[in-house]
């Protein structure tokens, strides 16, 4: 046997740790419906932190508010997704997101995925691309999830 075909990888597949969507479709059920109910619930999150935060700025932050707003929603969205691998909305939403090996995200993944999604979100043509993949890729990922691996799925009954 060659180097090459004895791996010790659990499949070739480079989301092998995220559940199957053929196999498990109950994981990816909903998702890009409740994506869209967790993204409202979470702009007007972040609004209510960016007016909550405005008077630490002596009141300055509004002559440049959305830059300030999208400063507040990064912060919160890295953050968020860090400490649960959700924001606030997706845990309303009972959906979380999970690296390619299946484990909740790290600070990285998660500073990394916000950075994508805040690309996505600035510009019309990637933001369109990932709604249509969200809408037809059998694992429901937007443009961020496909470039880092990363999957949203339906959150998973603590045993």
């Amino acid at each position: 046997m060659s180097a090459m075909t004895d791996r010790t990888e659990p499949s070739a597949d480079r989301l092998w740790g995220l559940p199957d969507p053929v196999l498990q479709p109950e994981f990816y059920a909903d998702v890009p419906s409740k994506r869209l109910a967790a993204w409202v619930i979470d702009v007007v999150l972040i609004l209510i932190l960016s007016l909550l935060a405005l008077p630490f700025t002596a009141f300055t932050a509004i002559f440049f508010l959305p830059l300030f707003f999208t400063l507040v929603g990064f912060g919160y969205r890295t953050v968020t997704l860090a400490r649960g691998s959700a924001t606030w909305g997706m845990r309303i939403m009972a959906i979380e997101i999970r690296n390619a090996r299946g484990e909740k995200l790290d600070l990285t993944t998660a500073a990394l995925h916000t950075l994508a999604y805040s690309a996505c979100i600035t510009f019309l043509l990637p933001q369109l691309a990932s709604v249509i993949l969200m809408l037809t890729g059998a694992r429901a990922q937007g443009l961020p999830d496909f470039l880092l691996g990363t999957a949203a799925i339906n959150r998973p009954a603590n045993p």
